[in-house]
């Protein structure tokens, strides 16, 4: 078969995508299966993603103009395209930016890095769909009992950095469905797929959490776990205390200058 050379690689993985994740049909279990060689085929697309595939390039940090840098925003969003399957796009993250730990209800994704580095940290909850009423063990600091049906039981499941080298991160309905993201040591830009989009007229409606701190666990702050990078292998219960959204985070917009995309 002739290799196509002519349609631009955004394009052929919003295809992909739109091939992958059309008609998904939930399990038992809330998870959503995806054809595992369709999977495979949006993988490989996305692998090979970089930032001239887009037309955009790392973005230099202004020492001299720290205060005009301070007003805007920490995140910016270039919309690329979106359907009833899917929406793509891209963040770019200013230097020491971050996005709060947050969720995709009933949502698939994939993150991948097209310059700089970012810290991920993904965690489960532990019970789906099924806030907890009762007083967990004594937190530091103490939680306001108006606040305890927002509280929820979960696993931190893996802390990774990424990099443009890296493949994507990839997120379930039920696994590593929420997560926190850090840009490391400079600007960082990502493209972001999300099956299907947010809607919450349809119950997919953006949620942010806070970690809360046990006496029964030395829960380390969210910077203080990127020596962990890459240790999978590691689970940890925690606390989640679901919350508005943070004062010191708002998303910004861009326009795309990257080739068109149609689905």
């Amino acid at each position: 078969m002739p290799r196509d050379n002519k349609t631009p690689l955004i394009q052929k993985i919003a295809k992909q995508a739109y091939t992958t994740f059309r008609g998904l049909q939930s399990s038992a279990n809330g998870d959503v299966k995806v054809v595992e060689d369709k999977l495979n085929g949006l993988i490989s697309l996305v692998t090979a993603v970089r930032a001239s595939d887009v037309k955009i390039a790392p973005r230099k940090t202004n020492s001299s103009s720290g205060a005009a840098e301070l007003q805007s925003p920490p995140v910016t969003y270039m919309h690329i395209c979106e359907t009833e399957v899917f929406s793509m796009g891209v963040f770019l993250l200013r230097s020491g930016a971050s996005i709060p730990l947050h969720d995709h209800p009933g949502m698939n994704g994939m993150l991948k890095v097209l310059y700089g580095k970012v810290n991920v940290r993904c965690f489960d909850k532990l019970e789906q769909n099924l806030a907890v009423t009762t007083v967990p063990p004594v937190f530091d600091p103490p939680v306001p009992p108006l606040q305890m049906t927002s509280v929820w039981r979960a696993v931190l499941r893996s802390v990774v950095e990424y990099s443009e080298n890296s493949g994507p991160c990839l997120l379930t309905p039920v696994r590593d469905n929420l997560h926190q993201i850090y840009a490391v040591d400079g600007p960082a830009a990502f493209l972001d797929i999300l099956a299907p989009p947010y809607n919450s007229d349809d119950g997919r409606d953006c949620h942010y959490y806070k970690v809360l701190q046990s006496a029964l666990e030395d829960e380390t702050d969210a910077k203080g776990h990127q020596e962990q990078q890459g240790e999978k292998g590691k689970e940890e219960e925690v606390w989640l205390l679901e919350i508005p959204q943070p004062e010191d985070f708002w998303c910004g917009g861009e326009s795309y200058p990257g080739p068109a995309v149609s689905v």
